[in-house]
């Protein structure tokens, strides 16, 4: 659910970009065919962005909450180095099967723990530290979420979350969606524990570091 651009924008935008590789173009090829609701996936430039962030952190450990079909798993792995890991956390059987259809084709694939629950209730089963968290999941958990994973981030580490802007609606939220979204983001300006900033990639992306 992007924040909308102009087509030829969004086309120079990602031409402009690092190129995804060849499996993440099967993956999403598939998942525009296969699910409900692709919109969900991050996508190419997202996608790189993930990587890149994990590359700059030098990150060992990453935690995801939301897999969906998997694509920002995949993205990130691809920027782990070898030994790294990510734990990507989701309920949905039948997209993480697709998920894992192209892990297992990825030389990366073997970075990659997914676990098949409330994602709530993983993370707090979870030791830390975390180098990089990165949620995408229900809406209405946003805050909830943030501060499960908040004190499992490493000191300096980057917690990004996705679908911070709604389509523009936060300014006047009116769904309970919306109204979710707009408390989480006030939630995180009250926090103290971290710096941050709320970008405008795609649909929005908070992105704060652990002080």
């Amino acid at each position: 659910m992007p924040v909308p651009y102009p087509d030829e924008l969004n086309r120079y935008i990602a031409e402009h970009s690092t190129p995804e590789t060849p499996l993440l173009t099967e993956l999403a090829r598939a998942t525009r065919a296969h699910t409900d609701d692709p919109g969900m996936m991050v996508g190419h430039v997202q996608g790189a962005f993930l990587r890149l962030i994990v590359r700059m952190l030098d990150a060992r450990r990453v935690l995801e909450l939301g897999t969906f079909t998997g694509y920002s798993t995949l993205a990130m792995a691809e920027g782990l180095p070898d030994g790294g890991e990510i734990i990507t956390c989701d309920i949905n059987p039948e997209t993480t099967a697709i998920a894992r259809q192209y892990w297992d084709q990825s030389p990366h694939g073997s970075k990659i723990r997914l676990r098949l629950g409330p994602a709530l209730r993983t993370v707090q089963a979870l030791d830390g530290p975390f180098d990089l968290v990165f949620i995408d999941a229900d809406k209405q958990n946003y805050s909830a979420y943030w501060d499960a994973c908040v004190p499992r981030l490493r000191r300096g580490g980057v917690i990004l979350v996705d679908n911070a802007l709604w389509s523009g609606r936060v300014v006047d939220p009116g769904t309970d969606e919306e109204i979710a979204i707009d408390a989480f983001n006030k939630h995180i300006r009250a926090d103290q524990r971290v710096e941050h900033v709320l970008l405008s990639i795609r649909d929005g992306l908070m992105m704060a570091v652990r002080i």
